[in-house]
């Protein structure tokens, strides 16, 4: 785009209208896909809206042509160009500061360009830094998740969606992290944002989580105040153990054999997931006094997934034991132990 063509997008929306600016909107625009572009540009009048709500003074309180670069860059990561090895947000700070660098502009302001690019994603560190950093934060958020939306002022946002539509950002954004993410896994380690976004697009296990890598760790940390449990070497073992702790009245027992976010079934109709309805469920069963036996059906193995089918024979809660068939998924864990994913077990 020529700076003659530059000029109705600067004008209508003022932005900053200096030669530094203009080649870091032809850059981005070039650099990124449309969507990424238009909520780059919006994100800073956005940012710069918001820097008056709060009474801010342009040239005084902050360094407008820096807000305007930071928003304008602070996605470049997202471009071919800025894909390196690294979570986005710090190939597209490296990437801009690069840029920047090229063009002469003072280390100083590069530094504060730099960590409004790689913290954007940082809540809770971005709002502590300087003007140009908070505010860069503040706009993204807006237009991302309509974060203090409310105090934008009125027409502005239709003003600035008229010229630069949204093109689903939220989710074409997402996707644009994840497919990075799939291609090159070290950008994104499991306790960053783009981490947590691809963790929604695997199976719930594949990525590990903070508790994963300390029971990996090597150290042998366990929960403070916690019992140190044993852990279901084989698929077979986890049938053996629930009528163990079934047996003890152990709840917590009974719970370490399921995953934080696992599904089960212990009658008809009812459909329970997370530890914390299992344990009640499961205390409730603990409470009735019944006594079970599993015998093993089925196990059919696939690398760390297990689907075991078995007899299950439950007696104490009518005359005549209770006998059904269990379908059970489970899954080997980063410390080697097999937890339930699915336990349908259908007590009668």
């Amino acid at each position: 785009m020529t700076n003659d063509a530059l000029l109705p997008v600067f004008e209508r929306l003022g932005l900053p209208d200096t030669g530094l600016s203009q080649e870091a909107y032809a850059y981005a625009e070039r650099a990124t896909p449309d969507f990424v572009f238009f909520h780059s540009v919006r994100s800073y009048v956005f940012a710069r809206a918001h820097a008056r709500h709060e009474g801010l003074r342009a040239g005084t309180d902050y360094d407008d042509e820096l807000l305007f670069l930071s928003c304008v860059l602070h996605d470049i990561g997202l471009s071919e160009e800025g894909n390196g090895d690294q979570r986005f947000e710090v190939d597209g700070a490296d990437t801009a500061a690069a840029f920047l660098r090229e063009r002469g502009v003072e280390e100083r302001r590069i530094v504060i360009a730099w960590d409004a690019i790689a913290l954007h994603t940082s809540d809770g560190i971005a709002g502590r830094k300087g003007p140009e950093v908070r505010l860069a934060q503040a706009g993204i958020g807006t237009d991302i998740l309509g974060i203090r939306r409310e105090s934008l002022p009125a027409g502005l946002a239709d003003e600035v969606h008229a010229l630069l539509p949204r093109m689903d950002l939220a989710y074409a954004l997402s996707d644009a992290i994840v497919a990075q993410a799939d291609s090159k896994p070290q950008k994104a380690s499991p306790m960053t944002f783009p981490g947590a976004l691809l963790r929604h697009h695997l199976p719930h296990g594949a990525q590990p989580t903070w508790y994963d890598l300390i029971a990996v760790a090597g150290w042998g940390d366990r929960p403070v105040g916690a019992v140190a449990r044993r852990r279901a070497r084989t698929p077979e073992q986890v049938g053996a153990m629930f009528m163990e702790y079934l047996e003890a009245g152990d709840v917590e027992g009974l719970v370490s054999l399921y995953e934080p976010y696992a599904h089960f079934v212990p009658t008809s109709g009812t459909h329970l997931v997370g530890t914390g309805a299992i344990r009640k469920a499961l205390q409730q069963l603990i409470d009735s006094g019944v006594r079970l036996k599993l015998e093993l059906r089925e196990i059919r193995q696939v690398d760390n997934l297990a689907l075991v089918s078995n007899t299950a024979t439950l007696t104490g809660v009518d005359p005549e034991p209770v006998i059904s068939t269990t379908t059970e998924v489970l899954r080997r864990g980063p410390d080697g132990g097999w937890v339930h994913v699915v336990d349908d077990r259908f007590f009668g």
